[in-house]
């Protein structure tokens, strides 16, 4: 019964809620809503993503300290598919802004009392098992491109990767494959996690409204994927501290995209 609740959320909120078809211009609009819930907000989203960079910077020098180089760009563009997890305070820090209600930091934590925080759990769990598979397909690719050679160092890596045949099959695959996990967390994500702070609808019922929401508005969608996907890498500069920005004022976007696309 408890498993059946998380996955389908209550009896009464089981209908898939209906979707509105928006437009580039409110794609636009949820973006400049985002960044006024972030500057109302600044200290907030401060604490709440100052583990983000940091993650970054400790993932990095793995990475370099362990030689194994082939993994640093998945990891980097594997945030993408984390992001909606990290957000989650965001998303409720917004929906209280909107109703108007006290926004102080520690009202990050009232997630835990949300309608589907169980289904929220079981969400996270699928997007980090994502994440898993998108690194050992990542390491695949590169041990079928290169072998199982590790790198010497950054310039031998990154000589391999831009000077050699080899290199950009590897660059090829790697982004081709790359953007069709990519495309499935945009499916699956795109609204799913504000919905569940929302209703009570069950994970499964989220990810079909966020997979209608992308079939019906493949245009805007498609451009807030490619938004976000920019916007990200900006954020990686330098060393990851931009994200100290990008990050909640999307999460804050994404609030009021859910708003706009979900009646």
């Amino acid at each position: 019964m408890a498993l059946s609740n998380v996955m389908t959320g209550s009896v009464a909120d089981r209908e898939i809620p209906v979707i509105r078809r928006i437009g580039f211009q409110d794609i636009a609009a949820a973006l400049r809503e985002g960044l006024d819930d972030f500057l109302a907000m600044p200290s907030h989203a401060f604490f709440l993503v100052i583990i983000y960079p940091v993650l970054g910077l400790v993932l990095g020098r793995v990475v370099y300290g362990t030689a194994v180089l082939p993994l640093l760009f998945p990891l980097m563009a594997g945030f993408a598919l984390l992001g909606p997890i990290a957000a989650l305070g965001l998303y409720e820090l917004s929906r209280r802004r909107e109703q108007k209600l006290d926004t102080a930091a520690h009202h990050v934590l009232d997630i835990r009392h949300a309608p589907s925080f169980g289904a929220i759990i079981a969400l996270g769990l699928l997007l980090m098992v994502i994440f898993l598979c998108w690194l050992a397909t990542a390491q695949a690719i590169y041990v079928g491109t290169f072998g199982y050679a590790a790198a010497a160092a950054m310039p031998d890596f990154l000589n391999r990767v831009f000077t050699t045949p080899e290199g950009w099959t590897l660059i090829i695959m790697g982004n081709l494959v790359g953007f069709l996990f990519a495309l499935l967390v945009l499916a699956i994500s795109a609204v799913s996690f504000p919905l569940l702070l929302d209703r009570d609808v069950g994970a499964a019922t989220a990810m079909l409204t966020s997979f209608k929401a992308v079939v019906a508005n493949p245009g805007p969608m498609a451009l807030w994927g490619l938004i976000v996907a920019v916007l990200l890498v900006l954020g990686t500069l330098p060393f990851f501290l931009g994200l100290a920005v990008v990050l909640p004022v999307l999460g804050h976007a994404t609030w009021h995209l859910y708003r706009r696309v979900v009646v």
